[in-house]
């Protein structure tokens, strides 16, 4: 296990653990990710009460493990996160929170969105995307 500390700048991030709970795959990359240092309880999205009887202290990240074409759709993808994140810069700017700090972390979100698929559109077209191979 380590930890990840590129995310602590201010209070509320210097209480987030953040943890890779296991060892590189085949590709390099870990798939499993939990944050920890939190409680759902005051949170008013929060669906654990409702549905487990009581708040959340961690969230798991799980990361799709394997290709696609061998074992399915099995966890999550880089570009879903980044997806959410620029969800909610764009809710952020507009409404009351707009800043140029916010704008241009979109920008490069957006930016590496579209990197990120054009490297899948490359693979489509040499019909690897889904396997190991390059």
């Amino acid at each position: 296990m380590r930890t990840i500390n590129d995310h602590v700048v201010n209070p509320a991030n210097d209480k987030l653990t953040v943890t890779v709970e296991d060892e590189p795959g085949a590709g390099g990359a870990s798939h499993l990710y939990m944050v920890r240092g939190f409680n759902t309880g005051t949170n008013a999205s929060c669906p654990f009460t409702k549905r487990h009887g009581g708040p959340s202290e961690h969230a798991t990240i799980l990361f799709q493990n394997g290709p696609i074409n061998e074992v399915g759709v099995n966890g999550v993808t880089q570009e879903v996160l980044l997806a959410i994140v620029a969800d909610r810069l764009r809710s952020f700017q507009a409404g009351p929170y707009s800043c140029r700090e916010n704008a241009l972390a979109l920008t490069k979100i957006e930016e590496a969105q579209h990197w990120l698929q054009q490297r899948t559109i490359a693979r489509m077209r040499r019909g690897v995307e889904g396997t190991h191979e390059k």
